[in-house]
């Protein structure tokens, strides 16, 4: 199958803007720039990419603790991303929300969450209100192994497929839930299997091959869209770094890792890209730098951003009382 240019460009943009991103803030992290906890997206940038590509600016999507890659990917600003994650003013969620919580409901990214499978009935809701709306819209859940042992899984999908919702569940299947290698924790080989049950289409494909990712999103998309209901993709892919940055990571071996790291959606990428003659070394070298020095503008905006004041520690709470919603 070919794919023009500005597709391949897209594609590789978007999965190294991804990778620079993560890769900053885990050297910012680790000198002890940002606060809290962050959980990196690198190795599994081809998911986010292969998906989103398909998505319109109004298509909405759910995301994860483990969710930059999400958000780039969906076309989220640099800047507020990392003034977010710098807990400054100018941030997403103005400093207050971290790594964990970065939306930006103008271009259909309803949130990263916190909470193992907090994504699952967000999305089926919101695929029940394109539904209602009959706007065409569709929303993606995007999700780990862990979270498929979740009873909010079987309840959002069992209620997408009863009513024929626009959602694609999409199973970042990384190996790991947190410390816990997924077969310890299933009796099925393919986690796909469970869409079954539901009468929900179960698809795998490798989750490493940008294409493959795409193409399973685009045939879920556009049955989504037919009011064919839901579909679930299971990506297999790795979490080339650990749970969150800092994790001593003593549950798996080095040499698993560095197997793993060959197996680079990026690197099989930029090969092929080179093996077809479809960009040259130096356009791609281009590219990366251009990239870089997007990242490193960010770095400066966050840096240079102000804290929120302590008397807007209330600002956007919505309750009754003593807190408000400013």
């Amino acid at each position: 199958m070919s794919y023009d240019k500005e597709l391949l460009t897209h594609f590789y943009r978007t999965m190294v803007s991804i990778r620079k991103f993560e890769e900053k803030a885990n050297d910012l992290f680790l000198g002890g720039v940002l606060p809290g906890f962050i959980h990196l997206y690198i190795g599994e940038e081809a998911i986010a990419t292969g998906v989103c590509s398909n998505l319109s600016k109004t298509d909405l999507i759910t995301s994860t603790h483990r969710g930059h890659g999400h958000c780039i990917a969906k076309g989220a600003d640099l800047n507020k991303m990392m003034a977010e994650i710098y807990g400054k003013k100018t941030g997403y969620c103005k400093g207050k929300g971290g790594s964990m919580h970065i939306a930006d409901f103008s271009i259909g990214m309803l949130g990263a969450n916190g909470v193992v499978g907090g994504g699952y009935n967000l999305a089926t809701g919101a695929g029940l209100a394109a539904k209602i709306r009959n706007s065409g819209q569709v929303a993606v859940c995007f999700f780990g192994d862990g979270a498929s042992n979740r009873g909010t899984f079987h309840e959002a999908i069992n209620m997408a497929s009863a009513w024929h919702l626009p959602v694609i569940f999409v199973l970042e299947l990384n190996q790991y839930a947190s410390t816990t290698p997924y077969r310890t924790t299933c009796n099925v080989e393919n986690i796909a299997d469970r869409a079954h049950g539901y009468g929900v289409p179960g698809v795998i494909v490798d989750g490493n091959d940008v294409f493959a990712v795409y193409e399973a999103a685009k045939t879920a998309v556009q049955r989504a869209r037919d009011g064919q209901g839901p579909t679930f993709i299971q990506a297999n892919t790795y979490r080339i770094k650990g749970h969150f940055v800092g994790d001593p990571e003593k549950y798996r071996a080095r040499e698993e890792v560095q197997a793993q790291k060959e197996n680079c959606p990026i690197k099989r990428f930029r090969e092929k890209l080179l093996a077809d003659k479809t960009m040259t070394k130096s356009e791609l070298e281009l590219m990366e730098a251009a990239i870089s020095g997007e990242i490193a503008a960010a770095v400066k905006f966050a840096e240079e951003s102000p804290w929120p004041e302590p008397e807007e520690a209330l600002d956007d709470v919505f309750g009754e009382g003593v807190w408000h919603y400013a």
